[in-house]
């Protein structure tokens, strides 16, 4: 078992979980109760790395992210480092490639809410920003669980967006799937089988967790 590819993925796992769980949470909640002419606009964004191969949102990230453009410059400028073959460059990527297994849980979630309770919880002259974290979060739990395991998931089986801002440097950007790609290049069958037989169980334990996760926290009418 190759532990410092293993060990790297899970951080970017959560690393990936935690910026997504605070930038998807208010895009969720503002696709849920906007009325606004852009939301379908944001919505096919948001869901773009669904349909989009993974290797043609790499490589225009690689060219957005790269020491010459205006934000891989900004950031070499601000940090002395580069965002392409760099596990900050991997964050980036994971982000943007996991955001709708975050978002589209969350809006479903905040869809199913409904504008009721929260109407009964401005009666009780509740702000909305305290309505949203007494009313809305607790019974959108189950969303929460399933968007932060699933994304959790996917960033550790993502492969051609990872390869192509990362590459494969070994500490840095080496992760599972990028490592089970050498282990079959280099004829390595046996390493090869051994992770990829850990992430098949892996993800079947997620799916099994999703499923138990949403029987223990089932929607509450109000």
């Amino acid at each position: 078992m190759d532990a410092g590819a293993v060990g790297l993925t899970l951080h970017l796992a959560a690393v990936t979980t935690l910026v997504l769980l605070l930038l998807g949470t208010p895009l969720a909640w503002w696709l849920a109760t906007t009325r606004s002419v852009l939301r379908p606009a944001v919505e096919a964004l948001t869901a773009l790395p669904l349909v989009l191969p993974p290797t043609v949102l790499g490589f225009y990230l690689l060219i957005l992210l790269n020491p010459t453009a205006p934000i891989g410059a900004f950031w070499v400028e601000a940090t002395g480092t580069t965002l392409t073959f760099s596990f900050a460059g991997l964050v980036v990527g994971s982000v943007i490639y996991s955001l709708p297994f975050m978002v589209q849980p969350l809006h479903g979630a905040f869809a199913a809410v409904g504008r009721g309770p929260l109407e009964a919880a401005a009666s009780l002259r509740a702000r909305p920003l305290d309505a949203f974290f007494t009313v809305a979060v607790p019974l959108s739990v189950r969303g929460f669980v399933t968007a932060c395991v699933l994304t959790f998931a996917h960033t550790v089986g993502e492969f051609g967006v990872v390869l192509m801002i990362g590459g494969n440097i070994p500490g840095e950007t080496r992760v599972v799937s990028i490592a089970i790609y050498e282990h079959v290049e280099t004829l390595r069958y046996a390493d090869a089988h051994v992770l990829s037989a850990a992430l098949l169980g892996f993800s079947f334990l997620v799916l099994l967790a999703v499923y138990g996760m949403n029987r223990r926290f089932p929607v509450r009418a109000f």
